[in-house]
């Protein structure tokens, strides 16, 4: 895991020292690269020309370079690391079944998985529904 931005490493060392290391003990464990330039950022998508900074984005890489998820946020809304490591679980479950199985929309560790196929065409309803994962809507 690596995250990149375009402030300087001076400026990641702060940020580690005085903010992120108050927030989670022992700060980032990972490395913090600098995009002082933009060019990681445009290759990405995510360099904002007029402001000169990379928006958020977040981009799960497989071991074969392709890129598996992403998920782009303007600066007002957080993200939830929670559901980034749900995605890198699932997304390292189904390489590890070689597609054999697939994770539905909510997928644990442990949870419920879909098998494709021509079994599966117009039954995903039988085999999964979001009630077992998110639970029954009140009210």
């Amino acid at each position: 895991m690596i995250s990149i931005s375009v402030d300087s490493p001076f400026v990641h060392k702060v940020w580690n020292d005085v903010e992120l290391s108050r927030m989670v003990e022992g700060g980032v464990p990972f490395s913090m690269a600098s995009d002082s330039g933009g060019a990681i950022g445009r290759a990405y998508g995510v360099y904002d020309d007029v402001a000169g900074v990379d928006v958020r984005g977040r981009f799960i890489i497989d071991p074969d370079g392709v890129i598996q998820g992403m998920e782009v946020l303007t600066p007002p809304v957080g993200r939830n690391v929670e559901e980034t490591l749900r995605q890198l679980q699932a997304f390292q479950h189904v390489r590890a079944t070689k597609g054999s199985e697939v994770t539905p929309s909510g997928w644990t560790p442990g949870g419920k998985v879909l098998r494709p196929g021509i079994d599966l065409v117009a039954k995903v309803w039988q085999e999964w529904n979001p009630r077992d994962v998110y639970g029954e809507k009140k009210g």
